[in-house]
C-alpha cells in the first residue's frame, strides 16, 4: 500500500505530462503556467523527503521512485526543450546518458549488497537543473528581461555537476565492488 510520501511522489510522475503538453503550447502565458506546474512538482521532492522523515515513512519503494520521479520530471522537460529549440542536444544526451549509467549503477550494486547513496554534487545538480528550467521554460521575455542566458547558464553549471557527480559514482562503484572482491579472496 502506498504511503502519503510515496503518493506525494507519484504526483511527481503524474505532473510531468502536464508539464510537457504546457511546453507543447507554446506562448508567453501558457510557458508561465509551465514554469508554475513544473516548480509545483519540484517541491514535491522536498515535501515527499520531508514528510517520509518526519513520519517515519521511508520504505523501499519511496527510495526507489524518488530519485526516478526525479529524473522522470527532469530529463522529460529537457527532452522537450530540445524539441522546442529552446537547449542544445548534446547537453541533454550528456545528461540523460548520465541518468541512465547511474541508475544502471546502482541496480547492479544493490546486486552486490553495496549502497550507492546520492552524493553532494548530484543533489547540487539535482537542485541547478531546477533552476535553470524555470528561466529556460519562462522563455519569453520577462519584466523586461529575457530568462533564457541565466537559465543556459544554470544548465551548464548543472551539466558540469553531473559530469563530476557520475565520474564520482563510476569510481565509487569501482572502489568498493573492487574492495568487495579484495575482501572474499582473503
Amino acid at each position: 500500500m502506498l504511503n502519503l510520501a510515496n503518493k506525494i511522489t507519484l504526483l511527481r510522475i503524474l505532473m510531468t505530462p502536464l508539464v510537457v503538453l504546457l511546453l507543447y503550447f507554446e506562448g508567453p502565458t501558457v510557458c508561465k503556467i509551465a514554469a508554475l506546474a513544473f516548480i509545483f512538482a519540484s517541491v514535491t521532492d522536498w515535501a515527499d523527503g520531508y514528510v517520509a522523515r518526519r513520519s517515519n515513512m521511508v520504505t523501499s519503494m519511496g527510495k526507489f521512485l524518488d530519485p526516478l520521479a526525479d529524473k522522470v520530471l527532469i530529463c522529460s522537460v529537457l527532452i522537450m526543450f530540445v524539441q522546442l529549440g529552446w537547449t542544445e542536444a548534446w547537453v541533454v544526451i550528456i545528461m540523460v546518458c548520465r541518468e541512465l549509467v547511474v541508475t544502471g549503477l546502482r541496480a547492479i550494486a544493490i546486486d552486490e549488497g553495496i549502497v550507492l547513496a546520492a552524493d553532494k554534487f548530484g543533489k547540487a545538480k539535482t537542485i541547478l537543473q531546477v533552476f535553470a528550467i524555470v528561466p529556460l521554460t519562462l522563455h519569453y521575455p520577462l519584466w523586461g528581461m529575457d530568462p533564457q542566458p541565466i537559465g543556459q547558464l544554470l544548465l551548464y553549471a548543472a551539466l558540469a555537476l553531473a559530469l563530476i557527480s557520475g565520474t564520482n559514482y563510476c569510481y565509487d562503484f569501482y572502489r568498493r565492488t573492487r574492495e568487495r572482491k579484495d575482501s572474499g579472496k582473503a
